[in-house]
């Protein structure tokens, strides 16, 4: 296993990208997604960039990458197609020990990017270290497919119903057996398919009374 997979909080986060195009817009996309505060450096953007910086979502220096850019930056893209480029980003990340994803020299990097479905607070992702992205784009979309936004709105309800057992000093088996007895029965298909009452009586079966979606402070119109 040659990268370490780790979930990082990028809320806040200054991220510089270098360059502008299909490339630099798709990885903007998930990092606005995740909170981050991004730049983009590039003499020109794809339209939809452009949107972005249009309504204030990105920065953008409207040049060339040059050297000393990368000051104070979280983490660094690197994806102009330009190998030149390319190797100084990477070259002045490491000075900086800032962590740099090169997209078309991955080697020269720190991290890799990788396939990802996201449902809410449930993250999944698919990683072949570089070696073949169409491989995970493949087992992305097969997990696309098996995992609905009824999974979204699952944790939502099993979050809640954590907090509430935490809250009312529920010992640890107590609740890992309760939680594992929602998954098991089928939390996430009901919330799909199932009405508020029957989703409120299974939700009480399990967890005991005062466990309904409106006494976990869930209106079901935000969980649909």
């Amino acid at each position: 296993m040659r990268y370490y997979p780790i979930n990082i909080d990028l809320r806040g986060k200054p991220v510089i990208i270098v360059g502008g195009g299909a490339v630099a817009e798709r990885k903007c996309r998930t990092l606005l997604e995740a909170g981050a505060r991004v730049v983009i450096i590039a003499p020109s953007l794809s339209r939809e960039l452009r949107n972005m910086l249009a309504i204030g979502e990105i920065e953008h220096l409207e040049r060339d990458y040059r050297r000393g850019d990368l000051a104070g930056a979280f983490l660094v893209f690197a994806a102009t197609g330009d190998k030149e480029v390319s190797r100084a980003v990477a070259e002045e990340a490491a000075e900086w020990r800032i962590p740099a994803n090169i997209a078309d020299m991955p080697e020269w990097g720190d991290f890799s990017t990788p396939s990802i479905v996201s449902r809410g607070d449930l993250l999944l992702t698919v990683s072949t270290g570089g070696k073949c992205p169409m491989v995970a784009r493949s087992i992305r979309e097969e997990i696309d497919d098996r995992y609905g936004p009824e999974y979204a709105a699952a944790l939502r309800v099993l979050g809640a119903v954590r907090e509430k057992l935490l809250a009312l000093k529920k010992g640890s088996h107590a609740r890992k057996e309760i939680l594992r007895d929602l998954v098991n029965g089928g939390l996430p298909q009901m919330l799909r398919n199932c009405s508020t009452e029957e989703i409120d009586r299974f939700l009480r079966e399990v967890a005991g009374p005062g466990f309904s979606l409106c006494e976990l402070g869930i209106d079901r119109g935000d969980i649909e």
